[in-house]
This record gives C-alpha cells, sequence and structure tokens, in this order.
C-alpha cells in the first residue's frame, strides 16, 4: 500500500465523485479508479459501492477513510518536522559557557534566540573552558562561547570582539571604592586565579595582563570562580575579570587603568553544522558587529 493510494481513496470519499477527484487530484479519471480497486484488493474488503450518481461509502469503507486521514495526518506532521529541521525552526543547540571573564551579550542572546526559536531545545553547560573545549571536541556541545584561545584547525571561529579588564575587590578591602583602579595599585597585591588546568587559559590571560603592564603581583589559587567570588567577598584577594552583572554580594568592581581587554569567542565544530546552529550563530554574529562598529567609530573620534 502507498501513501498515494491513501490520497486517492480519501479525495474519492470525500468528494462522492471519482470524476470530481480526479479533476481534485488532476489525474486522469480511468487511472484514478484503477488505482482504487487495486486498494480494495490488496485489502480485501469492499470500500465504495458504485453506482450511476456518484458512490457511497462502505461500512468497511467509512472506518478506512477515517484511519486513512489519520495516516495522511501523521505523514504531513512528519514533513513539517522535516521542514522545520531544516529551516531551524525545531532542533537542538548544546552549549557551554565557560565561567568566569564572561561576554556581555550572553544573555541576550540566550534570550532572544529562545523568543525567537521555541521550539529549539536550547541546553547549557557551565564550566572551566578547557573542559568545555574537549566536551566540543568530543561532539557532547555544538559551541562554545568563551574567552579567545579555544580555537583548533577542524574548529569555526566568530570573533566577539573584546571586554575591559576590571578589578573586583571585597567591599572592606583597602582597594574598594569608584572609578578607575590605577594597575599599580595591585603591586604585591594577592590576585585570584583557578589555579586549574582547565581554566588555564583566562589564568594565563591575567598573569600576561599584569605582566605586560610591569606589575608584580602574587597570583593566589582560589578554585573555581564562584570560590573565587567569595575569597572576594572575604577580602582575602583581589580578582581580574570583565565586569560581571550582577555583582556578587559583598564584591566591588572598578575598571583597571590603564585600559586593557580580553578577546572573546564563538566556536563550533567544522563539519558539525546543523540549521538550528546555523541559527544561534547567525543570531550571535548580528548582536555582536553593532558592539563591534561601536567601537570602531569611537576609535576613529
Amino acid at each position: 500500500m502507498e501513501l498515494r493510494h491513501l490520497r486517492y481513496f480519501v479525495a474519492v470519499a470525500e468528494e462522492r465523485s471519482f470524476t470530481r477527484a480526479a479533476e481534485r487530484l488532476w489525474i486522469a479519471q480511468p487511472g484514478l479508479s484503477t488505482q482504487v480497486r487495486r486498494l480494495e484488493t490488496e485489502l480485501g474488503v469492499q470500500l465504495l459501492e458504485r453506482h450511476s450518481r456518484g458512490i457511497n461509502l462502505t461500512q468497511a469503507g467509512v472506518l478506512f477513510l477515517e484511519r486513512a486521514r489519520v495516516a495522511l495526518a501523521a505523514t504531513d506532521a512528519a514533513a513539517a518536522t522535516g521542514r522545520d529541521l531544516e529551516s531551524g525552526v525545531i532542533g537542538s543547540v548544546r552549549l557551554g559557557v565557560a565561567s568566569g571573564p564572561s561576554w556581555p551579550l550572553t544573555f541576550d542572546v540566550l534570550a532572544r534566540f529562545s523568543h525567537e526559536r521555541p521550539g529549539v531545545e536550547l541546553s547549557i553547560l557551565q564550566g572551566y573552558g578547557g573542559s568545555l573545549w574537549r566536551e566540543l571536541r568530543e561532539g557532547h556541545l555544538d559551541v562554545l562561547l568563551a574567552p579567545g584561545g579555544h580555537g583548533g584547525p577542524d574548529l569555526k571561529t566568530l570573533d566577539l570582539g573584546s571586554e575591559p579588564w576590571v578589578v573586583l575587590t571585597g567591599s572592606g578591602h583597602r582597594l574598594a571604592g569608584n572609578g578607575p583602579m590605577a594597575v599599580t595599585d595591585l603591586a604585591g597585591e594577592r590576585v585570584a586565579v583557578t589555579g586549574h588546568r582547565d581554566g588555564s587559559a583566562v589564568d594565563r590571560a591575567v598573569g600576561e595582563v599584569l605582566a605586560g603592564l610591569g606589575v608584580a603581583a602574587e597570583l593566589v589559587p582560589s578554585g573555581p570562580w564562584p570560590a573565587v567570588h567569595a575569597a572576594v567577598a572575604a577580602n582575602d584577594v583581589v580578582a581580574l575579570t570583565t565586569a560581571p552583572a550582577p555583582l556578587p554580594s559583598g564584591v566591588t568592581a572598578r575598571p583597571l587603568a590603564p585600559r586593557r581587554t580580553l578577546p572573546f569567542e564563538l566556536v563550533w565544530r567544522d563539519q558539525a553544522t546543523s540549521p538550528a546552529l546555523e541559527a544561534f550563530v547567525d543570531l550571535v554574529a548580528a548582536r555582536a558587529r553593532p558592539k563591534a562598529s561601536t567601537r570602531v567609530l569611537a576609535a576613529v573620534a
């Protein structure tokens, strides 16, 4: 039994006429009649009573019409699913977001994507950038949003621009206050880093920005970022990051002077794209470009 046979029968049953059904289906009437008879032969029951004024459904025909409509509706739904998958209206995106310094438009992008693509299941995993990078390479994630340095030869990368470093201090720390903080104020300070191999990209960036500005500070391993925030709030250490929103309780943030920035990127596997992932990447790119254009204009001015 073929789907076309079901469609032929449904058209004849609904029109109560082979002539009108043939016109509706754009096929020849003799061929339509032959196909319906073949369907009856295959089923072993008579579906239609034929007479000079048209046709009537037998009891078997009434039952078969109901089930044929259900089967055709399921087929149409399955075809629509394929079209939706192809257009990125449904599907899934597994996103890794590196903890610590963050891209400020992350939550805006997530909210917009969920609103525009409600049929796409968006899963988010947060953790050290290094561990998320391995999850991406092994196919457990579709895309990674992290500070720069997680690319690779088989990975595609979208530059999201750079964000300025800020210094986090506890509310009772001697460096707490308002306005920019001179980098020289960090000389001899205890500056928190994760100390974890999978957080090494950001730890290294912290060390490099301090070294590049000629500041000697003590880098103190303080664990994952929630632990870093707790240590800062306790006035044990200070931390370098990009502006967190909202600030953790008991923590203040001051821009670093002179201004230095940390680049961010979106990374995904070259051979593992899907329409849903492409839609997500396009949205992130669209949100990142105006910000990049603003930075260019400001630099020119």
